[in-house]
């Protein structure tokens, strides 16, 4: 069943093509109540900002900025392990990396067996990967997407429950 669209940021909607109300979720709680880890290279620098301003809007209820400080060029694994390790062991409840094309950071936070990075670059796919991975950190690439779109994607992120079901037996054999 297709729903309706849905109203996500700005002028950005999508279509949804699932029965919400036939599944059985996993409550997300409300942005202001969530703890958010984020952290970028130099290419994700100037993205990060701004999305730490506009979580800062949201009143998140603790963020914290694990680096880059500065566009000068930088290595993305020194700020994406620490970023990872807080979100791994609890003291924060979800990340979001970002570097020029989401790839490199991606693949790092993902090294840390705790760790769901999803590389999203449509709210579509940032709705399925809350829905159907579970996913605990939101990896956008800068050099690809608006700042609308980066809003847009963090917006469907942070609203979007964990379906379950089959989707938790095939997280279940992640890990290795």
């Amino acid at each position: 069943m297709l729903l309706p669209n849905i109203q996500v940021h700005g002028n950005l909607s999508m279509r949804v093509p699932y029965d919400l109300k036939k599944t059985n979720y996993y409550r997300m709680k409300p942005i202001n109540e969530m703890k958010i880890a984020i952290c970028s290279d130099h290419a994700g620098y100037e993205l990060k900002n701004k999305v730490i301003a506009y979580l800062q809007s949201k009143e998140v209820s603790e963020l914290k900025d694990f680096g880059a400080y500065s566009a000068e060029s930088s290595d993305y694994p020194d700020y994406a392990h620490p970023m990872a390790t807080a979100v791994e062991d609890g003291s924060f409840d979800f990340g979001i990396s970002i570097c020029g094309s989401g790839n490199g950071i991606s693949m790092t936070v993902n090294k840390h067996a705790g760790i769901r990075a999803a590389l999203c670059w449509t709210t579509e796919i940032a709705l399925l990967a809350r829905l159907h991975n579970n996913a605990n950190v939101l990896s956008l690439p800068a050099r690809f997407i608006s700042e609308e779109e980066a809003y847009a994607m963090i917006d469907m992120f942070f609203m979007t429950d964990f379906e379950g079901g089959r989707h938790q037996r095939r997280i279940d054999k992640i890990p290795c």
